[in-house]
């Protein structure tokens, strides 16, 4: 019988996490070291995310090309490939979190010194690009996912209840940076032996 190899330290649970945001041009962050290298000072925290954590998505769609006379594909072509990030940001009084979610620039969001915000929702909004970074944490394990450009596509609806915690939920969709990509990964697993 064969032997399978198996390495617990090789699976990732998404026991922690978290994400930053900055406008475009603050820079691509350093290859983390540990899990504890924090992004540059440009990118502002997230803050708390909802126990659901992260999804990365993938919405592909494909062309198969069939040959006479055959009733499989003959070949088939990519013809659209999308990267999305899917989370709940629960600090919805973070500054961040509400430039994100209403897209508007971070001042016209911040409280001044006494607490105190107000701002306005336009009728015809503009396009938010900015850049992402979000971290999946397991112990010494850890991967991280720098959008060098990316938008927030779909809001979900927030509701104020005394049962639950109002959260932001949010998709962030990658789009090519001037290299043509839309997602760098960045990553520290534990080595066998050490």
């Amino acid at each position: 019988m064969a032997t399978i190899a198996r390495s617990v330290d090789l699976s990732v649970v998404g026991a922690n996490g978290g994400g930053w945001c900055t406008d475009l041009g603050a820079g691509v962050p350093a290859v983390p070291t540990d899990h504890t290298t924090q992004p540059v000072s440009a990118f502002h925290p997230l803050g708390a995310i909802s126990e659901e954590g992260l999804t990365y998505g993938f919405d592909e769609d494909s062309q198969e090309f069939l040959a006479w006379g055959q009733l499989t594909a003959y070949r088939s072509q990519i013809t659209r490939s999308l990267r999305t990030f899917q989370c709940t940001l629960w600090e919805t009084n973070r500054a961040i979190c509400k430039s994100v979610m209403f897209r508007l620039p971070l001042a016209d969001v911040t409280p001044d010194g006494s607490g105190l915000f107000s701002f306005e929702e336009t009728a015809t909004p503009t396009p938010d690009r900015r850049s992402w970074i979000f971290d999946v944490i397991d112990g010494q394990t850890m991967e991280r996912f720098y959008v060098p450009v990316g938008e927030i596509t779909d809001r979900d609806d927030v509701e104020f209840t005394s049962e639950e915690v109002a959260g932001y939920n949010v998709t962030v969709t990658a789009y090519a940076d001037s290299n043509n990509v839309t997602v760098y990964h960045l990553g520290k697993v534990t080595l066998a032996g050490s």
